[in-house]
């Protein structure tokens, strides 16, 4: 139970500071015969800070219940 509080603490460190994900698609733009024109798009996913907090404070519950049971 200790090793999944921490496992959700550090989740939510991470989603607390990094909060965009940036990744590409690609995505074909035309199609002649041989010849095939691809285009990276790119697309993002953010998220507020507040989210990070709120994973922060469910883990450092676990954690706290964990400890309570011993």
């Amino acid at each position: 139970m200790k090793t999944t509080g921490f496992i959700i603490l550090i989740i939510g460190v991470a989603l607390t500071i990094f909060t965009t994900v940036k990744f590409f698609t690609k995505e074909k733009v035309a199609d002649l015969g041989i010849i095939e024109i691809t285009q990276n798009k790119p697309h993002e996913i953010s998220w507020s800070p507040l989210i990070g907090f709120a994973v922060i404070g469910i883990g450092g519950l676990v954690l706290w219940q964990a400890s309570k049971k011993q």
